[in-house]
C-alpha cells in the first residue's frame, strides 16, 4: 500500500491548526473569563482553581505544539526538498539500491501539495537531467528516470544506441562494471559514458541482452525518459511519456546510502551530487 503523504501532512496542517484557531477565538476567552470570576473573589480566590480554569486542553496543547513543526516539514517538503529512496537498479550506476537522494522541488515550478497544480513556472526539465516524476500508469507511484527527450525531439533507440533529432548521442567505452551488493547482478555489464548534451553520465549496457528499441516524436507538455541501466529499465520505451504534471523534481544530491546486501553504509556515496 503506498501511503499518500502530502495528503497526511496537509490533513494534520489543518487539523493542528484549526484547534489553535478555535482555542484562541473560542475557548481560550471562555477560560479567561471563569478565571476572572474565581479571581472576583479577592482573598479567598483559590490559586489553584484558577491555574486549572487557565490550563489548555490536552489537545490544544499537543495542536500548538505540533503545528509550527508540521507546517515547517509541509513548505519545506512541497516546494523545497523532498527526500526519496532509490527501490531498484533501473539508474545504475548513476544510483543504486539504498541510495537515498534529495529533489529539488522548485527546479520545473512550483506546484500545490496534493492537487499538484502548478502555481509558478520557473523552468522545465532539459536534457539530461535525472527527474522523479508520478508514473503515468500509476500516479501513486514514484519513478526515477533521465531525460533524453524534451517536447518536439525524435528520438531514436536503436543497437542500445540513443539519436536525438538525427544526431547520435556520443557513447565512449569506460571499461566493465562490477556491482557490489543488491547491484551485483549487474557484474560483467559494458560500462559506457554517454555525452547528452552537456550533461556527461554512465550507463550500462548488458552484453547479449535484447535491446528494445524506439521512434518517436515526443508531444508538447511532454518527455521521454530512459533508465541509465539500459536493458533494466522500465521507461518510456515501454509505456510512453511523461505529461508535464505528472513532474515532482529534479534529483540533485545523494545524502545517504544503505544497502544490506553490501554490509549497511556507503560512507563514500554520501553528499554526491547527481549528474
Amino acid at each position: 500500500m503506498n501511503l499518500d503523504f502530502p495528503t497526511i501532512l496537509v490533513t494534520a496542517t489543518l487539523l493542528t491548526g484549526l484547534l489553535w484557531l478555535a482555542d484562541a477565538l473560542l475557548w481560550a476567552p471562555k477560560r479567561r473569563q471563569q478565571a476572572a470570576a474565581l479571581s472576583a473573589g479577592g482573598g479567598n480566590a483559590d490559586p489553584e482553581r484558577i491555574a486549572a480554569a487557565l490550563k489548555e486542553p490536552t489537545v490544544v496543547e499537543y495542536a500548538k505544539s505540533f503545528f509550527p513543526v508540521i507546517l515547517a516539514v509541509l513548505l519545506l517538503r512541497s516546494f523545497l526538498v523532498e527526500p526519496f529512496r532509490i527501490p531498484s537498479g533501473s539508474m545504475m550506476p548513476t544510483l543504486l539500491v539504498g541510495d537515498f537522494i534529495l529533489v529539488n522541488k522548485y527546479a520545473y515550478g512550483i506546484r500545490l501539495p496534493v492537487i499538484n497544480a502548478k502555481v509558478l513556472d520557473l523552468g522545465s526539465p532539459q536534457r539530461g537531467d535525472v527527474v522523479v516524476f508520478r508514473f503515468p500508469k500509476d500516479p501513486h507511484v514514484d519513478y526515477i528516470k533521465r531525460v533524453v527527450g524534451v517536447p518536439g525531439d525524435h528520438v531514436v533507440y536503436k543497437n542500445k544506441t540513443l539519436y536525438v533529432n538525427g544526431e547520435k548521442v556520443p557513447q565512449i567505452p569506460a571499461g566493465t562494471y562490477m556491482g557490489t551488493g543488491s547491484g551485483l547482478s549487474m557484474s560483467g555489464a559494458d560500462r559506457r559514458r554517454e555525452a547528452l548534451g552537456a550533461v556527461e553520465h554512465d550507463i550500462l549496457v548488458a552484453p547479449g541482452a535484447h535491446g528494445v528499441t524506439a521512434d518517436v516524436v515526443v508531444p508538447p507538455g511532454h518527455y521521454f525518459v530512459m533508465g541509465d541501466n539500459r536493458d533494466n529499465s522500465n521507461d518510456s520505451r515501454y509505456w510512453g511519456f511523461v505529461p508535464d504534471e505528472n513532474l515532482v523534481g529534479r534529483a540533485f544530491m545523494i545524502w545517504m546510502n544503505w544497502d544490506s546486501a553490501a554490509g549497511g553504509v556507503a560512507w563514500d556515496r554520501i553528499g554526491d551530487t547527481i549528474q
